[in-house]
């Protein structure tokens, strides 16, 4: 899941980020899935063990919302519609909930993976 980022490096910068900002705007408006009421997280792949965890541990009403707003954007899909324009999602309101939860697990595994290789020498 976890990839190499340029994220803390164009962040820490703020010439580069005020640069970086209406590029990164138009990406994810180009991508088109705020146009079919979905969230970022929405979109990682549910295949991996670390992934279908993290699902099992969010709170009911963010799991019972995450598969709404999927069912919503498949039925979309299906009938190639977008979403009217009073329901796309809002840059405000697509926050990560999913990622935190896959990133601590990933750190939950490496210290469980790092336990179990200790080696204890007299």
């Amino acid at each position: 899941m976890s990839a190499p980022s340029l994220t803390n490096y164009i962040v820490k910068r703020p010439w580069l980020k005020r640069w970086m900002m209406p590029l990164a705007q138009w990406y994810t408006d180009a991508a088109g899935y705020r146009k079919l009421g979905l969230r970022f997280d929405d979109l990682i792949p549910e295949e991996s063990d670390v992934v279908q965890t993290a699902i099992k541990r969010l709170p009911p009403k963010e799991a019972y919302d995450r598969v709404f707003r999927i069912r919503r954007a498949f039925q979309c899909s299906v009938s190639h519609t977008l979403l009217p324009a009073h329901e796309h999602t809002k840059p405000e309101e697509d926050v990560e909930y999913l990622s935190p939860i896959i990133r601590e697990i990933e750190r939950e595994s490496k210290e469980r993976v790092d336990l179990d290789t200790l080696v204890v020498r007299r």
